[in-house]
């Protein structure tokens, strides 16, 4: 077990503490501009985790749009959650998840779903803490986050929580990681894996999480996750920012209460689903041959750049530069937010139902270095 440094003054942000505890520090940061950003991380002068843009603040349309996805998808979410909820009591049952069960939310994705799942656990009587932790590509996990937990609750019973897979990337590091801080394999639960990679999912469908389009106004009002020495000493947390300029706006704590109002009235009705190992690795491979056939048809050596998936092709081009967006059918109404912002934007949209395979979207960055 780590050794952790306390640390003072955890936060939950916009959300209810009961809910859910943020173990990152607040700080406060210059912004860097998107065409800069863009340049530093391909390049390879500086990483993305040390660096933050101003978050673009969602136009009326754009909010309307999240409104009606969220009365659409918000019954389903409530369902899965049930599910997700009632695959982890039997997990326990079987003796393959400890009886004291903590959720660990990836920071900001996973934290509308990380509040959602502890309420249900709740519900159902298990022992549930939940607690928001920083994740970072080629960084990992945050150790002191993590040696915070171990100290208080079983590594045993650790859930990490995140929206969705993409193209599996944090999935691999998150293995990699807490293989390295724990010695054990990380139990992964999501809402939506069309990758394949989680342990527990509520689908593998590529479908519109309404979270997924929105950025801080539905994750407690907090940034991204940091990690920059100017800021983040020795033994302190992952980094955050507050997003207050989004507070008229922030529909965090809405947002869950909706649903789970919904799921209240759903739990005698809803069961644990679960996919064979055999369908996940189908998955994979689909996910896989979509991601080389567009590095291949579009001279891209850094995967990283191509970002698939509903929500993650939206941040990107809410986030990033990117060179075009992909996809399945213009008539999708789940895709109405991407397709705005590629109008508003004016940004080079494709329709291909071969390219985007498994996936309903996928934007892929600009090569700028």
């Amino acid at each position: 077990m780590l050794d952790a440094t306390p640390q003072k003054e955890l936060t939950s942000g916009s959300y209810d503490p009961a809910d859910v505890t943020f173990l990152l520090k607040l700080v406060a940061m210059k912004p860097t501009a998107v065409a800069e950003k863009e340049v530093l991380i391909q390049s390879g002068a500086a990483h993305y985790s040390e660096m933050i843009s101003d978050e673009r603040r969602p136009d009326t349309r754009y909010l309307e749009i999240f409104e009606k996805a969220q009365t659409r998808g918000e019954a389903r979410i409530a369902g899965e959650m049930i599910s997700l909820a009632l695959q982890i009591q039997k997990r326990i049952a079987k003796g393959e998840l400890d009886p004291q069960i903590t959720l660990c939310s990836l920071v900001r994705a996973g934290v509308p779903y990380g509040v959602l799942l502890h309420r249900e656990l709740k519900a159902l009587g298990v022992d549930s803490v939940h607690y928001g932790v920083s994740i970072i590509r080629d960084r990992g996990l945050d150790e002191v986050a993590m040696a915070y937990i171990s100290e208080r609750r079983p590594e045993a019973g650790i859930v990490f929580v995140d929206g969705w897979t993409g193209k599996g990337a944090i999935t691999r590091e998150l293995r990699r990681s807490w293989k390295e801080i724990s010695g054990r394999e990380a139990e992964l639960a999501v809402l939506a894996d069309p990758a394949g990679y989680a342990t527990m999912s509520g689908s593998h469908e590529d479908w519109l999480i309404p979270s997924g389009i929105l950025g801080a106004n539905v994750s407690g009002l907090i940034s991204r996750s940091i990690l920059n020495k100017d800021v983040i000493g020795e033994g302190d947390f992952h980094g955050t920012i507050s997003v207050d300029h989004l507070a008229d706006i922030d529909v965090s704590r809405d947002y869950v209460d909706r649903i789970t109002a919904l799921a209240k009235n759903m739990r005698d009705d809803c069961s644990a689903s679960v996919t064979s190992e055999e369908n996940l690795r189908l998955l994979r491979g689909d996910s896989s041959d979509c991601i080389i056939r567009i590095a291949y048809d579009y001279s891209v050596s850094n995967h990283n750049r191509i970002k698939p998936g509903i929500a993650e092709a939206t941040r990107a081009v809410l986030r990033r530069k990117p060179r075009k967006v992909f996809v399945r059918s213009l008539q999708d109404p789940d895709l109405a937010a991407l397709i705005h912002l590629c109008r508003v934007d004016d940004i080079d949209l494709e329709v291909s139902a071969e390219l985007t395979g498994p996936y309903r979207a996928i934007t892929l960055i600009e090569k700028v270095s």
